[in-house]
């Protein structure tokens, strides 16, 4: 079975054997890495790694189609990003299904994550039709000043395995609107379903060379394309300090980069609020791709009146949860993606426990064959345990109480991160101070749902720079060049 129609059927008995993408072709016969289920341990297929040869031939293939990809009409460009949503809705179980099987969280999260994709490619179709220039009142009689919206030239994106479609869907639809070509670089653990994407893309009729993507060595691919004069914009979502050493990489060729990196994020519950919305929705928002994500909700600062109703509610949803494989229907909860995964929780729980910590409920790896963690919830941490100083990225939350709002904003603000943040309150005032207040890019107020295809979405101090999603998405693979004519 061809690495094309695995990314369209992908059977659970099916290997997946997923090659590299270059130029229009799919390249194979490479050096291999195995893919393995996190719910079962075993292996289900593996993918190709890229030689170095592999890299300069996917440079040349996105130089080749920048040059006339940038100018190809909107028009065309918005057509095959639709015609690949349409494909991608249709391929959507397909999709998912290898998403669920590489990446282990439950089906129906995946999904909601490849139609996210799709409604993703179908939002920058229409937005490129709106990347607009402007002209400006002229100095002197008979001149025009104007500002020409360009694509700023081939990208380098890459991307984790946490949400390993709709995170290259963020990169490579605005890229594309734009005039851009892309090198995809996607982990190797989950590599079937950006694949499937591209899949969706090329049989839209996207022009081979205008995305190529690659798997591999991580350093030395990223070395190697970032160092190439073709790149001209690199954009990752990772940890933060691989994003810093992209960040050093790129700055030594002054290249833009766009870093979405690591969160830890605080959820201020007011006395205020509705307590067991807020401790049911807190348990859904925390266990979803088993607390594998950049926004989920960690530290909950809990105002103290209503500290132990919250804690007590909190407790019983989190802990009750089904945790299973994720092809399963009644499954709440999937594996964690890794066996890394395991032994950081391991490592984050038992630090803690040793500072003088208390383990509400879970805090155990569960006695399966695949990567299960029990959902773990912490109270009375010490500030300078590894669950408070590093982002735990899995189904570990730490509850506190708190006195006054100044205090609660103050914990919360003392880190050197900011990606997202919560709160819970029924007070417009409460709201407005903490909207204000809290230093993250995005913000939630009685809601978990920080992220949306329309909205901006981008980090301050640690959680790094630049924007994905938006207007704001596709500005970043424009460059604005300003032509003065007389």
């Amino acid at each position: 079975m061809s690495a094309m129609q695995d990314a369209r059927q992908a059977g659970a008995t099916d290997p997946l054997n997923i090659s590299l993408l270059i130029a229009g072709e799919h390249v194979s016969d490479r050096e291999r890495l195995p893919i393995v289920n996190p719910a079962t341990g075993q292996v289900i297929g593996s993918v190709a790694c890229a030689r170095s040869d592999d890299l300069d031939a996917a440079l040349g293939a996105a130089d080749k189609a920048f040059q006339t990809w940038r100018f190809e009409s909107v028009a065309t460009r918005a057509a095959v990003l639709q015609k690949a949503a349409v494909l991608v809705r249709e391929r959507a179980d397909a999709i998912a299904r290898i998403m669920t099987l590489e990446q282990g969280k439950p089906l129906a999260q995946a999904h909601m994550e490849v139609m996210l994709c799709a409604e993703t490619f179908d939002w920058y179709a229409a937005e490129a039709g709106r990347s607009y220039g402007r002209i400006m009142p002229a100095r002197t009689p008979g001149a025009r000043h104007m500002v020409l919206p360009e694509p700023v030239g081939p990208v380098a994106a890459f991307t984790p395995w946490n949400f390993p479609a709709l995170l290259a869907a963020r990169k490579i639809a605005p890229a594309i609107a734009a005039g851009c070509s892309v090198i995809l670089k996607p982990a190797e653990e989950t590599p079937g379903s950006p694949f499937a994407l591209g899949q969706a893309l090329q049989d839209a009729g996207l022009p081979a060379g205008v995305l190529n993507i690659v798997y591999g060595n991580p350093a030395s691919i990223s070395q190697h394309l970032i160092a190439s004069p073709v790149i001209r914009k690199i954009t990752f979502t990772g940890s933060v300090p691989v994003g810093r050493h992209l960040a050093g990489l790129a700055a030594q060729q002054l290249k833009p980069c766009t870093l979405e990196l690591g969160g830890h994020a605080p959820v201020i519950v007011m006395d205020d609020a509705d307590i067991e919305f807020a401790a049911t929705t807190s348990a859904i928002g925390k266990s979803r791709n088993a607390g594998q994500v950049c926004t989920s909700p960690t530290r909950f600062y809990v105002q103290r009146p209503v500290y132990e109703a919250f804690l007590d509610r909190f407790a019983t949803s989190f802990g009750g949860l089904k945790t299973g494989d994720g092809l399963d229907p009644s499954t709440e909860m999937g594996p964690l993606a890794n066996s890394r995964r395991i032994d950081a929780m391991q490592s984050l729980v038992q630090d803690a426990v040793q500072r003088g910590a208390q383990v509400r409920t879970g805090g155990e790896r569960i006695d399966a064959s695949g990567y299960f963690w029990q959902p773990t919830i912490l109270t009375d941490v010490a500030a300078d345990a590894l669950a408070l100083t590093s982002e735990p990225f899995g189904p570990v939350a730490i509850v506190s109480p708190f006195d006054e709002l100044d205090e609660a904003l103050h914990r919360a603000n003392d880190m050197p991160v900011g990606l997202a943040g919560y709160a819970f309150t029924r007070s417009a005032s409460h709201a407005v101070t903490l909207s204000e207040r809290l230093q993250v890019g995005v913000m939630g107020i009685n809601s978990f749902a920080v992220s949306h295809t329309e909205a901006p979405f981008g980090g301050v101090k640690d959680s790094g720079y630049g924007y994905e999603g938006g207007v704001e998405g596709l500005s970043a693979f424009l460059h604005h060049k300003y032509v003065h004519h007389s």
